[in-house]
């Protein structure tokens, strides 16, 4: 019958079908993870602790079996696996070290929880003003939904609504970004001179390292010194400062009104701020210095900033939110060498433990919970980029050729460079939006330069 003839191959694959896509998504992680089992199986060099699992190159005796030469196929990235990890305690000094780091940046958000710091912080606040404005766009929202559905809920609730507010209130009217502070004499542009220690007073308020400035003028040579501040109720007070001081400070004033925080760290030198939605029951991305909510794909499609690390730190622990910002790893992400995965794990469930110790059994309950289901929205994120490369592996219907597209579903000429800092500090960092990243930005920078 003329219903039963074969079709030709060349008329199925202009009616594509979600069948064939399935079954090449398979194929990629059945040969995802042969490869994976593979590269676990060679000889380790540091036989302490487990060392980060690298992939071979072309001339590897495992080159057959590794879609690594196929530039359709995405690469492995060794933090997005889909075989267990096994969390293992650091035995080399490497490891120890990347510890003892986390360890010590972890304590960041504790600092949070000081009820007079939390007083004053509401003293510095125009609370009519963002409460005002809270209101007015939460009641926005209810009627943008209403006018949709009688059971479709808003976009956000009258909390994240508080946080957009002072995020607006902080970013406008409160903080000033330092790029060269001017001369205290004459006001005149200064030129960095370099480091110098910090005085008594100085380091009793945070300051672990001050940047020293001369003026400009030849009649004037005055010096300016710059304490880079980790104390948030010195910062509070001075109301200046690059993007260590605004994440730090504008973390501190969300929790002031009443908002759940985490401080992110950024091991390529940028630091921001999480705060949870519990209309959409999860993190939220927040940038104050460039004033960005919720726009996680910022740093790599934005500014074009390649990234290893991305770990967010709260009251409640410690968690690897990488994939929530690298959407792309081949495109933009940078080789996570510092510690293995395994070992990465244990530190984040050794802070996590640490922090929720005296809680109750309900609250480590809904906590769990919580983890949970960040869990899988992490992993979701992994997925749409596995999917995004199939798609492009497709040929179109209409051209005959690869698919284009980004993996993370947005144009990257959508989202803007940095905005915040100086022209030529930007382009040295290579965050300008061009999507070029500096010579050395694989190395990542010393610990605490530059935020």
């Amino acid at each position: 019958m003329a219903d039963r003839t074969p079709r030709h191959p060349a008329s199925r694959r202009s009616d594509f079908d979600a069948t064939e896509l399935t079954h090449r998504f398979e194929q990629l992680l059945s040969t995802k993870r042969l490869n994976e089992l593979a590269n676990r199986s060679q000889p380790q060099s540091r036989p302490s602790s487990p060392f980060p699992h690298h992939h071979p190159s072309s001339s590897s005796h495992h080159t057959p079996r590794s879609t690594s030469t196929n530039p359709s196929v995405p690469p492995s990235y060794s933090s997005l696996r889909n075989l267990p990890k096994v969390a293992s305690p650091p035995q080399d000094p490497a490891s120890r070290k990347f510890r003892n780091l986390l360890l010590a940046v972890s304590v960041t958000p504790l600092k949070y929880e000081n009820p007079g710091l939390l007083d004053d912080a509401l003293g510095n606040l125009p609370l009519e003003r963002i409460y005002g404005e809270a209101e007015e766009e939460s009641q926005i929202l209810q009627a943008q939904a209403a006018s949709i559905g009688d059971n479709e809920k808003p976009e956000w609730g009258y909390q994240d609504c508080v946080i957009r507010a002072l995020l607006r209130w902080f970013k406008r009217s409160f903080m000033t970004w330092v790029n060269n502070p001017p001369c205290p004499v004459c006001a005149t542009p200064t030129v960095a001179v370099g480091m110098t220690p910090p005085t008594p007073d100085e380091a009793a308020r945070g300051a672990a390292r001050v940047e020293l400035y001369r003026c400009s003028a030849a009649e004037c040579m005055a010096y300016e010194r710059f304490p880079r501040y980790s104390d948030v109720w010195a910062i509070l007070q001075s109301r200046r400062g690059r993007c260590g001081e605004w994440a730090n400070c504008f973390s501190m004033l969300c929790r002031a009104v009443g908002g759940r925080v985490r401080w992110v760290w950024n091991a390529e030198d940028h630091v921001w701020t999480e705060v949870y939605s519990e209309q959409q029951k999860r993190w939220i991305h927040v940038d104050a210095c460039e004033e960005a909510w919720d726009s996680p794909r910022l740093y790599t499609e934005g500014w074009g900033k390649k990234m290893s690390y991305c770990v967010a730190f709260s009251i409640d622990g410690a968690t690897d939110v990488t994939r929530r910002y690298v959407r792309n790893p081949a495109a933009h992400g940078l080789d996570r060498n510092r510690v293995p995965e395994e070992v990465l794990l244990y530190i984040s469930n050794e802070i996590r433990q640490m922090r929720r110790d005296t809680l109750s059994k309900e609250e480590k309950r809904r906590l769990i919970k919580e983890d949970e289901r960040e869990e899988r929205e992490l992993r979701g994120y992994v997925v749409q980029s596995l999917a995004a490369e199939i798609e492009k592996m497709i040929p179109s219907p209409t051209s005959g050729g690869m698919r284009n597209g980004s993996s993370s579903g947005t144009d990257p000429s959508k989202l803007p460079g940095r905005q915040s800092g100086a022209v030529t500090w930007r382009q040295a960092r290579g965050e300008t939006g061009e999507h070029t990243a500096p010579a050395d930005q694989h190395q990542g920078p010393r610990e605490g330069e530059g935020h």
